[in-house]
Formats: structure tokens, C-alpha cells, sequence
């Protein structure tokens, strides 16, 4: 033992922020206490003899980091399978919180849970200290659970009860699946004893290589135990190369009977730049009589100049109106193309500045998104050019929505907006255990078109490419199956109709919008029903209602109906934090399968439109009747096209990933509190946050 600890510390006198095995910031396997950068949303695989495991890891604030988990135990062993001893496919997710940041003579302390949800077969939890001296990151930490294997200590929370003494068999957590996503709160920190890991990383900034080593107290017991290794040693070593700052590769020899493989790549979705110039257009002004005749527009009118050059911007203007001392003008407006409203009414402003009447000295902007009247902005010149945005007494005040009564100028299209956009798209099922990746590449058709006073129809729908959807794992649910039976969908109706539905939004008041709908609402359900959203002027909450009477769609995907009916209904609260743009929602009521309960959901949105959150249902379906997982959870994703496109654009892609699907806590998608999400950037909070930018050129 002493020639170990003789080693180990000489690791720690001779890491920058790596990624482990496990998908925690680390040096190979054991963690280490340094965070990625805040917003940093890292996908890593690595491959060795005892498991293949994928990790998506998102730093969801400055000091907490966040990992799901995906393990295939043993997976160079052709025979394994769910009844081989190690042919275990494990599901999970961690935590580590920063409590101590690194200061010139202190190390940066954190602490963190491996396995919160799952089997517990990578169950431990540590308290570790990182400082970095030069070039050289070093990392001392103590550790429980699988981490309290080797050259152990007395466990020193045991002072404050017995509770800290016991832990779960390590019976249960060998074999695992023993606690199949149940929270295992009882066994964190707990154990008689505790062990001592560590290790540093040498980074070579010329030739973006990093040198590692590490001292891991676990032993890999479960491992042994099953004949997956006969033997372990606590050193390893690796090298990492890092071609670009987002992009790293490791070669790694662990435990002196392994080779590891280790790939990850990091986007930071916090820096994704949102702003991007407009696109040159032709402006009314620019143009021969010929052709504005052609747009049967009048170039002495204000409003007709300024509606085209809106048009060319993606800003639909809908209607004014303009005092009678020509001093105060309102419009209204509706943001097509950007994906932050700021960048949409900056230029509204800038297109004002050349087309208002010089007399004008206050500029009312109503925002209509989709149909509901959100906010008014009141853009006030004090000195200066006419809405000069240069001028640095001009201000810009939030107001409530309203209406403009009696406009002098309204917007009449004897065509109904209509647009259609195909796309290249992909479904995928991730984590099955007996096929980890099932995935589809299909042509998806989006239409809408508006058909006036509120009115629209929307439908999608997919042409199947390429698909590998299969019934060979089918539905073991003992609740009606609102959604284990969704590879049936994909399977026999590969193309078809994913929706085709009318819908109406607006306002009741100034705080209180609607939503209406009937139709085709998903890939499984049809039917009817209506979202109420009250949003107080200024406030952080908001108040939400949702009723939905459905019935479940034919496997084909056609326009025919399956014989399961239900109503399901929410009341919704929100709250929109003061920090890190984060939304918090809780959703009451009846969920498909007729089971009663609530649903949790977080989501963090920055201004460039990228969206990660997680959400989890508790409802009064026992574990053992919901099944493999024991409760409904996941992440959601929202991935804006605007920073991978040139131009200007909404257009996003938003999916949910489930570790495993099944029928309890199910709702139905995108029709549950969605007019709080889709309203997020026009809220008071949002348009407050960024105002300097609505004037900057």
C-alpha cells in the first residue's frame, strides 16, 4: 500500500479540464474538480474492454455540470446478451457542483454523484480538489461507492449518524438493474469506508497534446466479479490530441489490462452568434416608376415604402396609425426571419428612421407573434436625426400589448400567405437495449397557410429514405399503449401524415392569450382542443390551461382513427428565472394513459435560439406497472438553423430524447404549456435583457 501511496503522490508533484471515461470532467476515469465553460454541451464516446459508453454533457450553469450516460457493459463479448451475466446495457445520469472556486493559492473544490439515475452499476460519489501549477492540472479526491474499493479509509461523514455507515448490497450493484431509474438517495455518500484517487494532466500547448495519469480507487469489482477482467491495476495513462479547441482524441492504457478509445467534440452553445447583417435588398426608393407601379404601391406614402422595404426584411407590417399632429406613430409588426425579436425590431427602427415623417418623435412598435399581440415598444427620440439609432438620448420603454383603434393604414392581402419548405430530416430511438441506435432519414414537407382573423392550417408530411425501425422488441405495457406502440407507427407508416390541423391564436386581453386547434395533431393522435396562457405585465410567472380531447391514429399514418379515446388536461405553471435564462415549468393533470400526476421540465434558452433542458413526470402509476425505467424522463433539444446558415431564419429543430419509452406521464407533443415556450422572446424579460441591442447598428 505504501509503494501505491508513494506513486500517487508523486502524480500530484510532478489537467486542464479533460473529459473521463464516464463523461465527467476528468483526467481518464476518475473526475477531477474543474467544469467545462458555461453553456459547453459535450458529446464524448469511449471505448475500452470492460464497457462502450456514450455521454452527452451540458455545463448547465458556471458551477453545475450534467451527464447522460449510455454504458454497453463488455461489448467485445459476441455471446452477450440481456441473461449474460455482464451483458448489461445501462442507462444513467450524473452530477458535479463546483463549491469552491480556484484562486491563486486554493484549489477549486467540487462534488458530484455518478449514477443518480440508473442501476447503480456505476454508483459513487466524490469530493475532489483540482490546481493547476504551469502547465501541470493536479487532482486529489476522496471518493464513495465504487470509489471506496481500494486502499480505503474510514468514511468520515459517519460522525454524523449511522445512516453514512451502510450501503446498498453490493450484490444489487454488480449485477444491476436493481434500481432501474428510481433516485438512489439513500446510498449517496454512504459506505464504511472511503477511498483516495487522483492524478494530473501535462498539457503541451505547441503540439496541442495533454500527457495524463491517474491513481483510481475503484477496482472495478463488478467487472471482476463477472469475468469480465481477471485483474486491475489503480495507474493509468493516456494522451490526448486536440486538433481544434472543440474537438479531442485519446489513447489511453488503463489498469494495466486495457486500451482505451476516447473521441469527444464540444459546441458552445452559448457562443453561437446570432447576429448576422441583413441582406442587401432593393428598397422602394431605389426603384423606377415602372416597377413600383407593377407592386401598386404609392412612393409618396409612407406606409407603402416602408411595408415593401419590411417585406424584403422578413417583417410582415400589418397595420399603423399616425396622429393627427404627425408627432406620434404605432405599428404593428410581425418578425418572420429573426431569431432574436431585438435583431428584428433594430431593424424596424433603422427602416423607420428613412421612411417616417421627419415631424415624428415617438415610434409605438406593437410585436404580433403568430397571431397574439405580445408587447409595445416606445422608441423615443429626445435630440437628434429623426430615430437616429446613433443618438444616445434615444431610449426604447417595454409597454404592455395593445391594439391600435382606428388605424389610418391597414395591410390587405387578397393572397392568403402560404409557404412550403422541404426538408432533409431524422428520427431517432437511442438506448434500446436491443438495438442502441435506431434511426430514420426521411423527406419532411412543411406547409402552412394563413387563412385570415387568426386562422391557419398547418401539416407536415414524411417521405420515408432510409429506415431501420423494427417490431422485434414489442410493447410489454400493462397501461393502454398511448406510446411504447410507437415503432408501430414507423414501421407501417414509414411516409404518411404527421399533421394536418387548424388552429387559431390571439388575445382575450392584454395578458391573456389562446390557442385553438383540431385535427391531425402528431404522428399518433388526432383531435381537438385549446391552450390559455395569463401572463402578467413584467411578471416572472405565467398561468397556463390545457384541454385535449383525442384519439389515437391508424398505424399507417392516414387520415383513418384507431378506437382509443381520451381527454387529457393541464394546469401549468411558469416561472422565468432571473438567472442563466432558465424556464421552469410544472404541469398538473391527466396524462394519456389516463394516469394523474405532475411533470417537471427545465429549459435554459440563450439569445441565439439553441434550447437544452430536461423534464420528468412523477404520476400515480406505480414503478412496477410503468415499467423499465421506473418513471418518465428526458432532455429536450432545440437547435436553431440561423448560426449554420447565412442569412437570416426561425426555422429551428427541436427533439426530445427519453432513455426508454414507455406509457405512463405521457402527454402530447408540443401541445402542452407551448404558448410559454414559443412566446419566450417577445416576453418582458427577454426584449428587456437586450434592448441596447435593438439600437445598435
Amino acid at each position: 500500500m505504501y509503494k501505491r501511496l508513494a506513486f500517487f503522490l508523486f502524480l500530484l508533484v510532478i489537467s486542464r479540464a479533460n473529459g473521463s471515461d464516464l463523461g465527467i470532467t476528468g483526467i481518464i476515469d476518475v473526475p477531477s474538480a474543474r467544469m467545462m465553460n458555461d453553456g459547453d454541451f459535450k458529446i464524448s464516446f469511449n471505448s475500452q474492454k470492460i464497457a462502450r459508453v456514450t455521454n452527452l454533457t451540458y455545463q448547465a450553469t458556471p458551477w453545475l455540470e450534467t451527464t447522460f450516460r449510455y454504458t454497453v457493459f463488455n461489448p467485445s463479448n459476441p455471446n452477450r446478451n440481456s441473461s449474460y451475466p455482464d451483458g448489461l446495457n445501462d442507462r444513467s445520469y450524473a452530477a458535479k457542483v463546483r463549491i469552491l472556486k480556484e484562486g491563486k493559492y486554493i484549489p477549486q473544490v467540487a462534488f458530484g454523484l455518478q449514477d443518480i439515475l440508473g442501476t447503480g452499476s456505476w454508483g459513487a460519489e466524490y469530493l475532489v480538489a483540482s490546481k493547476e501549477i504551469a502547465n501541470v492540472d493536479f487532482t486529489l479526491g476522496l471518493g464513495w461507492g465504487r470509489l471506496a474499493e481500494r486502499d480505503a479509509l474510514d468514511n468520515p461523514l459517519s460522525i454524523f449518524g449511522g445512516k453514512f455507515d451502510n450501503r446498498s448490497s453490493i450484490d444489487n450493484e454488480i449485477v444491476g438493474g436493481t434500481f432501474g431509474g428510481k433516485l438512489r438517495t439513500s446510498s449517496f455518500f454512504s459506505g464504511e469506508k472511503v477511498g483516495v484517487f487522483g492524478g494530473f494532466s501535462y498539457n503541451i500547448e505547441k503540439l496541442n497534446l495533454t500527457l495524463m495519469a491517474e491513481y483510481n480507487s475503484d477496482s472495478y469489482l463488478r467487472e471482476r466479479t463477472l469475468n469480465t477482467i481477471k485483474s486491475s491495476s489503480p495507474l493509468s495513462v493516456g494522451l490526448k490530441w486536440s486538433p481544434s479547441p472543440n474537438l479531442a482524441v485519446r489513447l489511453s492504457y488503463q489498469q494495466k489490462n486495457q486500451i482505451g478509445l476516447s473521441f469527444s467534440t464540444i459546441l458552445g452553445t452559448k457562443k453561437i452568434d446570432s447576429w448576422k447583417k441583413p441582406n442587401p435588398s432593393q428598397s422602394l426608393l431605389d426603384m423606377h416608376s415602372s416597377e413600383i407601379r407593377t407592386y401598386k404601391l404609392n412612393i409618396n406614402s409612407w406606409y407603402d415604402r416602408l411595408l415593401f422595404d419590411l417585406e424584403n426584411s422578413g417583417i410582415l407590417l400589418r397595420k399603423a396609425k399616425l396622429d393627427s399632429n404627425n408627432t406620434q406613430a404605432t405599428i404593428e409588426i410581425t418578425n418572420n426571419r429573426y431569431i432574436l425579436t431585438a435583431d428584428a425590431i433594430n431593424r424596424v427602427i433603422t427602416l423607420s428612421e428613412f421612411h417616417l415623417p421627419r415631424s415624428v418623435r415617438r415610434l409605438n412598435i406593437i410585436i404580433n407573434e403568430g397571431g397574439i399581440r405580445v408587447s409595445t415598444l416606445l422608441y423615443s427620440r429626445v435630440s437628434g436625426n429623426l430615430l437616429s439609432p446613433n443618438n444616445q438620448f434615444n431610449t426604447i420603454k417595454i409597454l404592455r400589448s395593445r391594439d391600435i383603434s382606428e388605424p389610418t393604414n391597414i395591410t390587405i392581402y387578397r393572397k392568403r400567405f402560404f409557404g412550403i419548405s422541404p426538408d432533409l430530416s431524422a428520427r431517432f430511438q437511442l438506448f434500446d437495449p436491443e438495438q442502441p441506435i435506431r434511426s430514420q432519414l426521411y423527406l419532411k414537407v412543411n406547409s402552412s397557410a394563413y387563412l385570415g382573423k387568426g386562422w391557419s392550417v398547418i401539416g407536415s408530411f414524411a417521405y420515408d429514405i432510409v429506415n431501420n425501425f423494427s417490431l422485434n422488441r414489442l410493447s410489454n405495457s400493462v397501461l393502454p399503449h398511448v406510446r411504447s406502440d410507437v415503432n408501430e407507427y414507423l414501421v407501417y407508416g414509414k411516409s404518411g401524415i404527421h399533421s394536418l390541423y387548424f388552429e387559431k391564436k390571439s388575445n382575450i386581453s392584454d395578458d391573456i392569450y389562446y390557442r385553438a386547434y383540431m385535427g391531425i395533431l402528431e404522428d399518433m393522435y388526432a383531435g381537438i382542443g385549446g391552450e390559455v396562457l395569463y401572463q402578467p405585465f413584467r411578471s416572472r410567472f405565467g398561468y397556463g390551461l390545457t384541454l385535449n380531447a383525442v384519439q389515437r391514429r391508424d398505424y399507417k399514418r392516414n387520415l383513418r382513427l384507431m378506437d382509443y379515446k381520451t381527454l387529457t388536461g393541464f394546469l401549468s405553471i411558469f416561472y422565468a428565472s432571473a438567472f442563466y435564462n432558465y424556464d421552469i415549468a410544472i404541469h398538473a393533470g391527466r396524462y394519456l394513459a389516463k394516469d394523474k400526476g405532475l411533470t417537471f421540465e427545465v429549459r435554459r434558452t440563450f439569445d441565439n435560439g439553441f434550447s437544452i433542458g430536461a423534464f420528468a413526470s412523477l404520476t400515480n402509476v406505480s414503478a412496477k406497472d410503468f415499467g423499465e425505467g421506473s418513471f418518465d424522463k428526458g432532455l429536450y433539444f432545440k437547435i436553431p438553423f440561423n448560426g449554420f446558415s447565412s442569412q437570416n431564419t426561425k426555422r429551428t429543430f427541436s427533439t426530445y430524447i427519453r432513455s426508454v419509452q414507455r406509457d405512463g406521464g405521457q402527454k402530447l407533443n408540443d401541445f402542452t404549456g407551448r404558448l410559454w415556450f414559443d412566446l419566450r422572446n417577445t416576453r418582458y424579460d427577454s426584449l428587456d435583457n437586450n434592448k441596447n441591442r435593438m439600437v445598435l447598428k
